[in-house]
């Protein structure tokens, strides 16, 4: 039986307590005191023997209650350290010198099936005695392991050496990089805007979602094509588990190659000792974005198209193939086609990464969704800012609309940005946003629909009525008709099907005659 004895704070008042169990014929198996506090563990006193103890120890002075409990505290707090172990999502291990178990969550006893020690290559990284953390694979699946030496484990001999571990699965850690990157959720309601041109990306973001393939995402340089990708991981089965980018325009071809892959132990000078894991094994399950892939070099080509066709890679230095469930989404400015006929960048890569394909309209082309933009931009600046959201006169609202923004949605944002930094005043003038002699075109006209005629077209001098020779006629009819249709068709490949010709001739065409 289990009692709390409820006395003063006194001296030796624990010494006489034990002297009336000991008198009364029980034994000690644990004694916890606390201040006004004795607990006692009695194995051998039963309910009816209760009250004669109780009796005998409330003449002890200064000792008022003798309560029955369910636990002690000890074994209460023994019970919140595990359920807080066990909770855990990574697997704790508390290490003795040598690496023997001294205690495990259900997690590490999982991975480590029943064993008594670590492995071998946990034990090598607790004897070094310093905190580090490396990939180890157990079993053909790979953890991050993090040991931190601690003097205060002793082994059964009184050595000390041992220290905590923790297992991470790179899963868990794709979603914590996840978590502290851009802001931006994934999410259709992150895409602002009720234009036809954004309404299409809208639903084929819907229709990609749950499309296990790769996307390709085109347009301009700021249009937003990083939150279209996020938007399509975030509707999809794969939105729980990691998102995570790289620019393959702001790295070198060695950063990129081992920011994406990985690398092994000792694979060059400067790496770290234990090697490193790439975006491909943290974001297992999830998705890796690769913003402008059209800069990505022809060696990473290589070893993307690898991944791309069976799903497997090896870090760079490392021999051993490894196999992730990722699902590639890539964005580019650049015409990929045209780059193919150039021969920097890979065709058959760009048949792998264009399965599903989105076009990010311009800015341009989405005028009636720019003073939506405007009063989101506002408030989300001003409560960044910590200040009230600022009005617009309709002179400044009427600049901002007709403004032909070549940075696109990211430079409007900025815009905005820096005019609430510059002025605290309520009511914001044009001259606020400082747009300058900047270009105020109207947006071009959209291509015609499936059904519809083509767009009316304005007389024109014939290119051709007085030719040089013959080849001059040719090239003048080829560049008008070029010219013509190309605004309607932005895509090599579209206006290649248009005309039923090639992407390649109309790629070189459009460089030759200075278009594009």
């Amino acid at each position: 039986m289990l009692l709390d004895i409820h006395a003063d704070n006194r001296v030796g008042i624990t010494g006489e307590i034990l002297t009336v169990i000991a008198g009364a014929g029980h034994d000690v198996r644990r004694l916890e005191v606390v201040t006004h506090h004795v607990y006692a563990e009695l194995p051998g006193l039963r309910p009816p023997g209760l009250d004669g103890l109780r009796a005998a120890l409330l003449a002890v002075p200064g000792l008022w209650a003798v309560t029955p409990v369910e636990a002690l505290p000890g074994d209460r707090r023994q019970q919140a350290l595990e359920l807080l172990a066990d909770s855990y999502p990574d697997a704790l291990v508390v290490a003795e010198p040598g690496g023997g178990l001294a205690a495990a969550n259900r997690a590490a006893q999982a991975i480590l099936d029943g064993a008594a020690v670590l492995p071998d290559p946990v034990r090598a990284m607790l004897d070094r005695g310093q905190p580090q953390a490396q990939p180890v694979t157990l079993n053909g699946q790979a953890w991050m392991v993090e040991v931190i030496p601690s003097p205060a484990v002793a082994g059964p001999d009184g050595g000390t050496g041992g220290g905590i571990v923790v297992f991470r699965h790179p899963q868990r850690l794709g979603q914590a990089l996840a978590r502290v990157g851009p802001g931006e959720q994934g999410s259709l309601d992150a895409i602002l805007g009720t234009c036809p041109a954004i309404l299409a990306v809208k639903d084929r973001v819907r229709r990609f979602a749950d499309v296990d393939a790769p996307v390709l995402i085109g347009g301009e340089t700021g249009v937003g094509k990083e939150l279209v990708a996020r938007a399509i991981h975030g509707a999809g089965r794969r939105h729980d588990a990691p998102f995570l980018a790289l620019n393959c325009a702001a790295l070198p071809e060695t950063l990129v190659e081992s920011e994406l892959f990985g690398y092994a132990p000792g694979a060059f000078s400067g790496a770290a000792r234990d090697g490193k894991l790439g975006l491909l094994e943290l974001a297992d399950g999830g998705t890796v974005f690769l913003d402008e892939i059209g800069e990505m070099s022809p060696y990473v080509q290589s070893k993307l198209l690898r991944f791309l066709a069976d799903g497997t890679f090896r870090r760079v230095g490392g021999k051993q193939e490894r196999r992730v469930s990722v699902r590639i989404v890539s964005a580019t400015h650049r015409d990929l086609a045209a780059a193919c006929a150039d021969k920097t960048f890979r065709e058959d890569l760009l048949y792998r990464l264009s399965v599903l394909q989105v076009d990010v309209p311009p800015l341009r082309r989405r005028g009636e969704d720019i003073p939506v933009l405007i009063d989101s931009f506002l408030d989300s600046t001003a409560a960044r800012l910590g200040r009230p959201v600022p009005r617009l006169t309709d002179a400044a609202r009427q600049a901002l609309c007709r403004y032909d923004w070549p940075g696109n949605v990211r430079q409007l944002q900025n815009v905005l940005f820096r005019a609430l930094t510059l002025t605290d005043a309520p009511l914001l003038e044009a001259a606020a946003f400082d747009l300058g002699d900047a270009p105020v075109l109207p947006p071009p006209p959209l291509p015609p629909l499936a059904g519809e005629g083509p767009a009316p077209e304005t007389p024109r001098e014939d290119p051709a009525a007085d030719p040089a020779d013959w080849d001059s006629a040719q090239a003048a009819f080829e560049r008008d008709l070029l010219a013509r249709l190309w605004p309607r068709y932005p895509s090599t490949r579209r206006l290649a099907e248009r005309l039923k010709v090639s992407h390649t001739t109309i790629a070189q065409k459009l460089r030759a005659y200075g278009l594009r």
